[in-house]
């Protein structure tokens, strides 16, 4: 855009600003394209929703699945209270589980990645409970949120559910559509970076790792 004196707009009503005053129109129009651009951008990610027990211990996995991560929240899923409290939600009562929200980017991350990734963080022979932490808002899930998830998720269960990895017993991982995610408070995000001794003793003693490591060996993710 052309900002010289000169510079002379079609728009007669625009024309018989001053200088400053027209300089300040033309800034509110770069912020205008700069947040329509930035809409733009963040209308080509996605998001995935997975429960999987302890909403601490599913962040890590997908962060450093790299710079398709765009970001990783912890969260509250699957029940009908809005606005639930951390309080509320580990009563039971409310119906929701503690799950995470993934935004990412689908031109360098799929959604089979991050569904491969969920199976690999989680025993999904389990009812209501994973590892030390059972109850309803422990149980492990899918949130789908179109036809295409839904059938990757319903795919890559039958995958595993027949590969034997997980033993001869069913699975009883959840397959729902998403209606609501709702952030969990803010001492919950990032838990494991912000509290690094008490996120690693207690998922030591939680076990988690111990099933992980038994059952995928080598091909731990």
């Amino acid at each position: 855009l052309n900002m010289s004196g000169n510079n002379q707009i079609k728009n007669p009503e625009i024309n018989h600003l001053s200088g400053s005053r027209r300089f300040f129109l033309f800034g509110l129009t770069t912020l205008a394209l700069t947040d329509f651009a930035r809409a733009t951008e963040d209308a080509q990610y996605k998001q995935a929703t997975f429960a999987g027990g302890c909403f601490w211990c599913m962040e890590p996995p997908f962060d450093k699945m790299g710079p398709g991560i765009i970001s990783t929240v912890s969260g509250y899923c699957g029940g009908n209270e809005e606005r639930p409290t951390y309080k509320q939600v580990s009563s039971g009562r409310t119906g929701h589980a503690e799950a995470i929200q993934i935004t990412y980017d689908p031109s360098k991350v799929s959604y089979e990645q991050l569904l491969d990734v969920f199976w690999h963080q989680i025993n999904p022979t389990t009812v209501d409970r994973q590892f030390c932490d059972s109850g309803r808002q422990y149980r492990s899930a899918i949130f789908y949120q179109s036809n295409d998830e839904l059938k990757e998720a319903l795919d890559t269960k039958k995958k595993y559910e027949s590969s034997g990895i997980f033993g001869t017993e069913r699975f009883v991982t959840e397959i729902v559509p998403l209606k609501k995610f709702w952030p969990a408070e803010d001492y919950h995000q990032d838990f494991y970076i912000n509290n690094p001794e008490k996120y690693y003793y207690y998922r030591a003693l939680c076990g988690r790792d111990r099933y992980l490591d038994a059952i995928w060996k080598n091909d731990k993710k």
